[in-house]
């Protein structure tokens, strides 16, 4: 019987090398792959992380610049709130000129005011030269009351402290009866001086001429008819009217 023949060892054995080795080429390849991933992996996250980290800036500058923004706007309005203000203040402050410009007198009112507190004065000086009359004393003159026969009069009165009134009047003098003239209202001044009585509280009923172009009489009584007066008034040259002797009525009719 033949003997069988066994294959040869060193073909068994290259084969099994050969086997190992590509295992082992197999798994270095695999290695080497996973470590491309990876690699690759890290390389991918970390430039992620890059851009990540370099828009952060961006938005904090956007941010900033939105801050800016409202800031600027704030101010805007702060400055147009602070420009209404001053404006406002302006305004008032105008306002509040005119109003005082309106409140001071002009030169007319001043020139009543003036007129009024010399009429007043004078009123006064009439009250107590009144006062003085009736009491029958007066500084520097004397009074001398008369009675009188004529039914109209009750008393005459010569009073020697009388003065002439004073006058606006230049040149020669013409007695003038005209209401709107200066010599009338001079007639009128040393009647109210001579009665005491303020023009404002008296009606005049009459003045005419006294007898000569130089004498004038007027006849006037007071609102409330209790006091009726004749004054009877001569021209001193440059100082104008002065009462000479007053009657104190009963009555004004038949008085003029």
């Amino acid at each position: 019987m033949a003997e069988d023949k066994k294959p040869y060892p060193s073909r068994v054995n290259k084969k099994k090398s050969s086997s190992t080795t590509n295992k082992m080429l197999n798994v270095m390849i695999g290695l080497v792959f996973a470590l491309i991933l990876i690699v690759g992996a890290f390389i991918f996250l970390g430039q992620n992380d890059g851009s990540e980290n370099a828009q952060e800036p961006e938005s904090v500058q956007i941010s900033t610049e939105t801050d800016n923004e409202a800031s600027e706007e704030d101010n805007g309005e702060e400055q147009t709130e602070s420009t209404e203000e001053t404006t406002k203040d302006e305004e008032a402050s105008d306002e509040e000129q005119k109003d005082e410009e309106s409140q001071e007198p002009t030169d007319a009112e001043k020139d009543k005011e003036e007129d009024k507190d010399k009429e007043e004065d004078k009123d006064k000086e009439a009250e107590k030269d009144k006062e003085k009359a009736e009491e029958g004393t007066v500084t520097g003159g004397t009074i001398t009351r008369q009675e009188s026969n004529d039914p109209i009069v009750k008393e005459t009165i010569i009073n020697t402290s009388w003065e002439p009134v004073g006058t606006k009047q230049s040149g020669e003098h013409v007695s003038v009866y005209d209401t709107n003239s200066v010599d009338w209202q001079e007639k009128i001044d040393a009647i109210t001086y001579a009665t005491g009585l303020a023009e404002k509280d008296m009606y005049i009923m009459h003045i005419g001429n006294g007898g000569s172009p130089q004498k004038s009489i007027g006849t006037v009584q007071s609102k409330d008819m209790s006091k009726k007066y004749r004054v009877h008034l001569e021209w001193v040259e440059k100082d104008g009217w002065k009462p000479v002797k007053m009657d104190i009525l009963n009555t004004v009719e038949g008085a003029y």
